[in-house]
């Protein structure tokens, strides 16, 4: 934790130094305004901050009064902060070169590039991230930093360290050579029930919001081990169980619908990809009121890695990476019209992160409307994240967090790549040039 801190402070005192004093008050003109996505939008608008919180919204533009400030997004569309629900931000690596950098990296390079890339992400317009997984601490650091004001940054919301079986998805000692393994920290797998309610345990001694945890193999696990179900029923109903305990939710990385289905039934929160949705899933999905989380944009990081470098991937992680591209999306047109609810998320650091809001384009595509791509990455979203009470929408009440593009998102969602101003608590991040 010394050499994190270091590592951030020097960014600290930067970020303290460029932020400038915020007036009491600011007022922004918004030329339209999605203010409950789901619902239409509104015309002209004036929305007043008070406290880096959302105080009043009016229709029409009103001038402020002394002393207040103006923000001028006459000719934007204006909407809520988006919010990203699965993403790594210690890394934009893949392949051969995660595994190098995993072992290169000491903990202040590690803290520099998270910060980096939560960054990136904000400027991106999304104002809040769950970040689900990261062992080096660094995320949970800048957690902390960000809430504090003296990082700029999304709100985080992080699940620590990742945990499965030995020899599962979240095993780092898989590619790496024996004698190296009790270099590599491994309390994050589990095997058997008192070991997996350990596993859990570990996580919330070191604060986390949320647990991540693996019912199948990854396309990613340097195995050659399939991506179907590699735990038994006690142990994901032990992780569950666990859990929910301590009141955190739990997401559960699951691609084999055997996995699935294990992780719905012992009670899971959300799954993340689920690429091979089965009609059981479904029937378990609506049944237990969990979350769909599709991951689509992981295709577009596989794909700009094989044309960079058509040896980015090793042999075992090169034949899943391409079923992968071959199979994204069905699933989701599978629980779109089945009615499962779904919340954006990217899975940004298998895809690049600041480029987030590619995945609607993908959502879009495999089935949704730009509307409930919209609303999966901020109603939808804060709801699965529990946040909903703060973010999520712009309400009186609520953060002030909001964004502004040129053009309609509803009527062309690819506008939300090109976002050109970012608020998030009242403070600007991202003004228009």
């Amino acid at each position: 934790m010394t050499a994190l801190a270091l590592a951030l402070a020097p960014m600290a005192s930067a970020a303290q130094t460029a932020a400038p004093a915020q007036s009491s008050e600011t007022w922004v003109h918004a030329g339209r305004l999605l203010d409950r996505p789901g619902k239409p939008a509104r015309g002209p608008s004036t929305i007043i901050i008070r406290g880096g919180r959302v105080a009043e919204i009016r229709d029409g533009h009103t001038a402020p009064p002394a002393g207040a400030k103006l923000v001028d997004l006459a000719d934007r569309f204006v909407l809520p902060g988006l919010i990203d629900s699965h993403v790594h931000l210690d890394s934009d690596a893949g392949g051969v070169q995660a595994l190098v950098e995993n072992i290169e990296s000491e903990p202040a390079v590690i803290a520099y590039r998270t910060a980096v890339n939560a960054r990136k992400t904000l400027e991106a317009g999304f104002t809040t991230v769950r970040n689900l997984g990261d062992g080096s601490g660094a995320t949970l650091a800048l957690r902390d930093a960000v809430a504090a004001g003296t990082m700029p940054g999304p709100r985080i919301i992080d699940a620590g360290r990742s945990i499965s079986t030995t020899s599962g998805h979240m095993d780092a000692t898989l590619g790496v050579a024996e004698e190296l393994h009790s270099a590599i920290a491994q309390d994050n797998l589990c095997d058997g029930v008192e070991s997996c309610r350990r596993a859990i345990r570990l996580q919330i001694r070191r604060g986390v919001d949320v647990i991540k945890i693996a019912t199948t193999g990854g396309v990613n696990s340097r195995i050659g081990a399939g991506l179907n179900r590699q735990i038994f029923d006690d142990e994901v109903k032990a992780l569950v169980d666990t859990a929910h305990l301590y009141k955190k939710k739990i997401a559960v990385h699951a691609h084999g619908a055997d996995g699935i289905n294990a992780a719905l039934a012992a009670g899971a929160d959300s799954i993340e990809h689920g690429t091979l949705l089965d009609d059981e899933s479904v029937k378990l999905f609506k049944q237990a009121g969990a979350w769909y989380v599709p991951t689509l944009s992981t295709v577009n990081g596989y794909l700009e890695r094989l044309a960079a470098d058509p040896n980015a991937y090793p042999p075992a992680v090169l034949e899943k990476v391409k079923w992968r591209i071959g199979i994204t999306g069905k699933s989701l047109e599978k629980a779109v019209p089945a009615g499962v609810k779904i919340a954006f998320g990217t899975d940004a650091g298998v895809s690049k992160h600041g480029r987030n809001a590619d995945e609607f384009a993908l959502m879009v595509k495999h089935g949704m409307t730009a509307a409930q791509a919209i609303e999966a990455a901020t109603m939808n979203a804060a709801t699965l994240l529990g946040v909903e009470k703060g973010v999520g929408s712009l309400e009186p009440g609520k953060a002030a967090d909001l964004i502004a593009v040129s053009g309609d998102p509803v009527a062309d969602v690819s506008v939300l790549t090109r976002v050109s101003f970012v608020m998030k608590d009242g403070r600007i991040h991202k003004a228009i040039d």
